[in-house]
């Protein structure tokens, strides 16, 4: 901040409302509250008609306010029994801030994503000069946010961690090793101030530092969403972002209430862009009625940047033909390594197991239905109105072993060898198998074809050259015609989903 041009902070005002109908604009009002008022030994700060359809809005002294009131009462008595003034009253307990500013749009845009709503807005436009009326707890995050725009104060984000788990506590280590970084380069001050699981939170307005785990370790506050919001309200924390990093179907039920409330979404978890198609755009007409972004890019891909390479092909008018592709990293590198070496799929399956690739049942990957969640999203980004039960899933795990417990099905994995040999040995020379999701069919209707499958291809053809647990993406579009658009690299993993969550937050954070 600069001495030429510092913000004058006014604590203890109050306003004095009027309303009525046909009110504004009535000739000498004006003239009447300021003598009404200056004879009764009232300073009268602003006089505005700005702050309340057919009213006005006198701005005074908060120990001056009731005597205010009943000035004006009496002197405007035969306008409410003519009933041109419906209530005289006053807000006490606010602040006012004033500034010289030509950025005035910017401000009130940043004021208002954080949920801050001026009460009375008031400019000089031969100096430039602005004076804003807010409430006194709001005078912290106004003077910070008003400090950003006019004198680049690294702009703070206060950081909402849900679930920290594998890559929940890989994305606070990064955090924690790049916020200096992001600080000199960006401007941009990361804080963690909450950090959150299914039975506890940790809270803390200054931000966490390396001692986190053993924080959360220790505290005895248990997860409330409701409590973690006023927490936020009651420190005035400003340009708020809740980043899920679960895959809890219940917690998406909130994304409504923190968007809401102030808070941006960040999310790693894939189960909201899955739900019914009326749940999913009423939730788009609330980010946009709040100002609020959505960002997962890590829902399909991982680090892989496909989200946003799609959304900027259709956004452009891009007519996009087909997307299909390696989707799973788990499945991805049980059929790479089952398709050139000499095991037993149930063998691979168990080697995926211990290096950390299943889920701890594998009859979850092995089921289909991961993929298949990750083709709807993809199909949602181009604005189908395909619902879950539309997709045609083959499921790996056959029928006798699905209801058995997972650890009666890990004695019994063996039982799939059979089916999946014959499937490797029936396949034309030199090819192998993949597990894929496939949109296709007319997608300039309602409704594409989604299909998850097991398929053989050409060993030397884009899928079949894939290696390790990387995934791979062919978007077909009318331009590029037979020659499709590949993503391909690492497709799972922690530290690539962490990576590229932390991306979404920054992306954020810029515009904000």
């Amino acid at each position: 901040m600069t001495d030429q041009n510092p913000i004058s902070i006014y604590r203890k005002k109050a306003l004095v409302n009027f309303e009525g109908k046909d009110f504004l604009g009535q000739i000498g009002i004006d003239s009447r509250i300021f003598t009404t008022l200056n004879k009764g030994g009232i300073s009268v700060g602003v006089i505005s008609q700005q702050a309340i359809e057919n009213g006005v809005s006198v701005l005074v002294d908060e120990k001056d306010a009731e005597d205010a009131v009943a000035l004006l009462k009496k002197e405007f008595q035969n306008e409410k029994a003519a009933g041109i003034v419906s209530n005289i009253y006053s807000i006490d307990n606010l602040c006012v801030l004033g500034f010289v500013s030509e950025q005035n749009a910017k401000i009130m845009s940043e004021l208002q994503r954080n949920k801050i709503y001026p009460l009375l807005l008031n400019q000089v436009s031969s100096t430039g000069r602005v004076n804003i009326v807010v409430t006194d707890n709001q005078t912290e995050i106004t003077q910070n946010i008003i400090e950003t725009e006019l004198f680049g104060k690294p702009k703070v984000v206060h950081l909402a961690l849900i679930g920290h788990g594998n890559v929940g506590s890989t994305l606070i280590e990064q955090i924690l090793d790049s916020a200096y970084d992001i600080l000199n380069r960006k401007r941009i001050d990361l804080k963690v101030v909450a950090i959150s699981n299914s039975k506890k939170m940790a809270l803390n307005k200054s931000g966490f530092g390396s001692d986190w785990r053993q924080k959360i370790n220790y505290s005895n506050t248990k997860s409330n969403i409701s409590e973690l919001i006023s927490y936020t309200k009651e420190h005035n924390l400003e340009n708020l972002i809740v980043v899920d990093n679960t895959a809890s179907p219940a917690f998406v039920k909130n994304y409504t209430k923190f968007v809401e409330n102030g808070f941006d979404v960040v999310s790693s978890n894939k189960i909201f862009n899955t739900l019914p198609i009326s749940d999913y755009r009423n939730f788009r007409t609330q980010l946009a009625k709040n100002n609020k972004k959505y960002l997962y890019e890590t829902n399909v891909g991982a680090g892989l940047p496909l989200i946003d390479t799609l959304k900027l092909l259709h956004l452009s008018g891009e007519d996009i033909t087909r997307i299909k592709g390696v989707f799973s990293g788990t499945l991805s590198y049980v059929f790479n390594q089952f398709s050139v070496r000499d095991e037993k799929f149930s063998t691979i399956v168990k080697e995926a197991m211990n290096k950390g690739f299943t889920e701890p049942d594998p009859r979850e990957d092995l089921s289909g239905n991961d993929v298949a969640r990750k083709l709807l999203i993809l199909a949602r980004e181009l604005d189908l109105m395909n619902e879950f039960e539309d997709i045609n899933i083959k499921n790996l795990v056959t029928e006798p072993l699905l209801p058995i417990s997972k650890d009666e099905f890990l004695t019994r994995i063996d039982e799939l060898d059979e089916t999946f040999q014959k499937i490797k040995d029936e396949q034309e020379p030199y090819h192998v198998l993949r597990y894929v999701g496939d949109l296709h069919g007319d997608l300039s209707q309602d409704k594409g074809e989604l299909d998850v499958k097991l398929i053989s291809v050409p060993a030397n053809s884009a899928l079949g050259q894939l290696k390790g647990s990387d995934s791979i993406f062919e978007i077909y579009t009318e331009s590029y015609g037979e020659n499709p658009i590949v993503i391909m690299g690492a497709g799972a993993g922690a530290k690539v989903t962490a990576r590229g969550v932390f991306g979404d937050i920054l992306r954020v954070s810029e515009t904000k």
